[in-house]
């Protein structure tokens, strides 16, 4: 009996040890056979469109030149790729861009690199100091009346056919040189807040409406109409030796300090605050935030400040700049793979905001009449009534692109809007990604989309004027908004890089410090 008792468990034992056996030699197989992760790569290349001395400056409602230069405007762009997938995202330093434009250079880069047209992202950054490329385009009203066709070509901005080709083609050059850049890289992800260096600039009013820019020291204003959005979001990239190779920021604030001519505005120095740290060959690639309604004017403030120039781009950009050096020295402390890559468009169509008859008529009797005798604005935005009623004829709906680009644990909700900053906080606020970042004035141009309150009795302001280049129905922002969310559900969010876990042996304490008080 004792000598049954003990063979029992020494039986069970070596089986228990033999499944144990089998258990480790399946999964070192199953291992040996499950392949490699592919290594994460990035690439970043930029190319020069400075505009030349004499080109159109747009950004207003009439005609306006460059005279001098400040610093230049680039095409900063950047690829991703994971081994299966690469997205290209792209920021430009130019007022707007228009469809044509998006479209040649989507074209040009899926001819020769590959990458899918709606896997590359391409976003203006807003700056009013840069090249013509809008308002309107080379040929868009050659069939209209004579009258149309001087308020369009001689009265209103207009792109430059030689500056919106340039434009294309070196948009087009800096993917395909990023994308041959590629090398394996570490990346991050993360987000930072700046709240100090933007203000909404709509603003209630006494009377009951909302005024844009209603001046400082007005007695009437009452509280800001809408939020800013102080999210900094960024991605950095670091080759194999830890040298960041550059970086993407999103931000949600109007380029429109204007530091003295042709300039990518406050951009230049994000860009001159980050290369102090990191070194003159990252590049920087800017998105604009919902900005629609956010600038750097403190209509508030009690100060007689400069709130436009040299000093304002420096203030606005070495703020932004600096959130995001903390943001990528926190980041390039455990870098990883910021896959999966993946990237999604949907088309919308909208309905034009139509003028009324009467209305027109009225405006064809201002443009008509003495310019020089009329009220300026009066007469501008009769010009821009004449200019829509036109092209709502033509083309009564308005179609527009929607875009989600995932980089890992982040993802890039875009549409072509001068959208309302309160949108893009919804946007962020609805999405299941830990990093949300809303981009406007991407792979087109739609103009202004503000919220139906701001087109409300109680609304108001110059973001909400039926112009030519601002005309969509009021539920356009919401529809835009409800279908970016629902884009991001599309896809699921990677992890975020973290360093490695401590493995080490339990650490001792540093004998230096190992010691009780000493009092004498």
């Amino acid at each position: 009996m004792k000598r049954l008792v003990c063979r029992r468990p020494r039986r069970t034992t070596l089986a228990v040890a033999f499944t144990l056996f089998a258990a480790l030699v399946c999964h070192l197989s199953q291992a040996a056979d499950e392949p490699a992760a592919p290594p994460f790569k990035a690439g970043f290349a930029e190319r020069d469109v400075t505009p030349e001395i004499g080109m159109e400056q747009p950004g207003g409602y009439g005609k306006s030149f460059h005279r001098t230069f400040h610093d230049a405007c680039k095409v900063r762009a950047s690829v991703f790729d994971d081994g299966k997938t690469r997205v290209a995202i792209v920021g430009v330093d130019v007022l707007t861009l228009r469809r044509p434009t998006i479209d040649a250079a989507r074209k040009a880069i899926q001819e020769k690199c590959g990458i899918a047209p709606d896997h590359v992202l391409i976003s203006a950054s807003h700056s009013h100091s840069a090249g013509p490329t809008c308002m309107v385009l080379p040929g868009e009203f050659d069939d209209a009346p004579p009258l149309v066709r001087t308020l369009a070509y001689e009265k209103t901005s207009n792109g430059n056919p030689d500056y919106l080709a340039k434009v294309a083609r070196e948009i087009a050059a800096a993917v395909v040189a990023a994308d041959a850049a590629r090398v394996d890289a570490k990346c991050g992800a993360g987000a930072g807040s700046e709240g100090a260096a933007v203000f909404n600039r709509r603003f209630r009013m006494r009377n009951g409406r909302t005024a844009t820019h209603p001046g400082v020291g007005n007695p009437d204003l009452l509280e800001p109409a809408g939020p800013i959005d102080p999210t900094v979001g960024v991605i950095g990239a670091w080759n194999a030796d830890g040298k960041l190779l550059g970086a993407i920021v999103t931000f949600a604030c109007h380029a429109t300090t204007a530091p003295g001519g042709t300039s990518a505005d406050y951009v230049y120095y994000i860009e001159k605050t980050i290369r102090g740290l990191f070194g003159d060959e990252a590049v920087v690639v800017f998105l604009p935030g919902a900005a629609g309604d956010v600038t750097q004017v403190d209509n508030r403030t009690p100060y007689n400040i400069k709130q436009f120039g040299e000093v304002a781009s420096r203030l606005v950009g070495g703020r932004i700049g600096a959130e995001a050096v903390k943001v990528l020295c926190s980041l390039s402390v455990g870098p990883g793979s910021l896959a999966p890559l993946g990237a999604e468009t949907q088309t919308l169509t909208f309905q034009r905001r139509i003028p009324r008859p009467e209305r027109v008529a009225r405006c064809l009797e201002i443009v008509q009449s003495d310019a020089a005798a009329s009220n300026p604005t009066d007469w501008a935005f009769a010009k821009e009534i004449v200019l829509l009623d036109w092209m709502a004829k033509k083309e009564p709906t308005v179609e527009t692109e929607v875009q989600a680009v995932q980089v890992g644990p982040a993802i890039f909700l875009t549409c072509q809007a001068e959208y309302f900053c309160q949108f893009g906080l919804d946007i962020r606020a609805g999405s299941k990604f830990p990093l949300t970042f809303p981009v406007s004035l991407a792979n087109g141009c739609i103009g202004y989309v503000p919220t139906e309150e701001a087109l409300s009795p109680t609304g108001g302001g110059y973001e909400t004027r039926l112009t030519f280049y601002s005309n969509l129905e009021p539920t356009a922002g919401r529809k835009i908004a409800d279908t970016l969310i629902n884009l991001s559900s599309h896809f699921a969010p990677g992890p975020i890089p973290t360093p490695p876990p401590f493995s080490a042996p339990p650490g001792k304490t540093w004998s230096f410090g190992d010691v009780p008080p000493e009092l004498d």
